[in-house]
């Protein structure tokens, strides 16, 4: 089975790309929605998480100051690295369980889409790695609407990402979100055609 990941920038629309392919029959993890399970209370790391970034950022009840906890980790490209290092190690497990659950039941490609692949322990593990990338401005737009923060909080927090020009060395192809939402599906499906032929011709020798 060949593992794809496909990542991005934030606000880079690489969740409409995922949507797209998840449309199509493609098995997948989300690793950006098994972040934030591995942020529930009772989380093993939710203790390293209090002890590096203040434990003030949890609730008396137990629940996660998630707000708090980003604009801490995202204040610096340190802090980013820090909640990576904290948290990643168990999105990995958890990853690697339903890899395990597609290959059982047969499927011959499974996509991770993650925000934080480029860099990791992770990026070896893919056989080929898909980059969403958009403009620095709309980004911080489309940052903005859906989480509904100011541009300068959203300029810090993409600009405490991986650079997209480290993002397209490694990758193996990239989209481009320049255009329309038509041409964005339109690109999704032929980088999927791409990868799906491209695991069918290796089957064939």
């Amino acid at each position: 089975m060949k593992i794809v990941g496909l990542t991005g920038r934030s606000g880079c629309g690489k969740s409409t790309v995922m949507a797209r392919w998840a449309a199509s029959g493609c098995a997948f993890a989300d690793a950006d929605a098994l972040s934030r399970e591995v942020l529930l209370p009772g989380s093993p790391c939710i203790a390293a998480l209090k002890k590096r970034f203040g434990s003030d950022i949890v609730e008396k009840d137990g629940a996660l100051r998630r707000r708090l906890l980003a604009d801490r980790a995202f204040a610096t490209p340190e802090g980013t690295k820090a909640l990576s290092e904290i948290t990643f190690p168990e999105i990995c497990r958890r990853i690697r369980l339903q890899i395990e659950k597609a290959a059982g039941e047969g499927h011959d490609l499974f996509v991770v889409d993650g925000a934080v692949i480029v860099g990791t322990t992770f990026q070896q593990e893919c056989d080929a790695l898909v980059v969403v990338t958009a403009p620095y401005d709309e980004s911080v737009r489309r940052i903005c609407a859906r989480d509904g923060i100011a541009p300068a909080m959203a300029r810090r927090r993409l600009d405490a990402q991986t650079p997209e020009a480290v993002l397209c060395a490694a990758a193996t192809r990239v989209i481009a979100n320049d255009s329309t939402l038509a041409v964005l599906q339109h690109r999704a499906d032929q980088a999927l055609s791409a990868l799906r032929g491209e695991e069918y011709e290796s089957q064939k020798f």
